[in-house]
């Protein structure tokens, strides 16, 4: 039953342009689903180099500009896209092969990776936290901890 209800719904989709071949919403997930690891690997690639674009126009919000309010807008998109609940359904197994930067060991070593996501997801909220109370300095700091959080990932799981 759940299976045909979701193959419909995939059609509809389909058929109205609402989702693409290449991936599928489920209902109890926040990001998409995928079966090919090539779609995977763009797909996933797009996404953090929107976030790496998120990050660096934050750090002219509240580092250059010291404008909080004018942040919030994309504190809620990094807080969304820098989610594991967002990213890790794109890690499928078999997606480290040609065209991705990802290591093996991703798979090897997965609730270390998770446990990644875990913490991008503390500075994320680290960082909104600073910009709510508009102390900048703060904010600085944890721009550059979000920074390195990202980097101690990718030294370890990415060529």
């Amino acid at each position: 039953m759940l299976r045909t209800s979701l193959i419909g719904a995939l059609a509809m989709g389909l058929t109205l342009g609402l989702a693409g071949p290449l991936q599928a919403e489920a209902p109890d997930t926040e990001g998409p689903q995928f079966e090919d690891p090539r779609h995977a690997v763009t797909w996933r690639r797009e996404e953090l180099k929107g976030i790496e674009r998120l990050v660096r126009q934050l750090r002219f919000d509240l580092v250059n500009n010291r404008d909080a309010r004018g942040a919030e807008p994309r504190l809620e998109e990094l807080t969304r896209l820098a989610s594991g609940a967002h990213l890790l359904p794109a890690f499928i197994e078999g997606s480290h092969g040609r065209g991705s930067e990802a290591r093996a060991r991703i798979w090897e070593e997965w609730e270390e990776f998770e446990a990644g996501f875990l913490a991008l997801e503390e500075r994320v909220a680290a960082l909104r936290e600073a910009a709510e109370a508009e102390d900048y300095r703060l904010a600085t700091r944890e721009l550059s901890d979000l920074s390195l959080t990202c980097r101690s990932c990718h030294r370890r799981y990415r060529y």
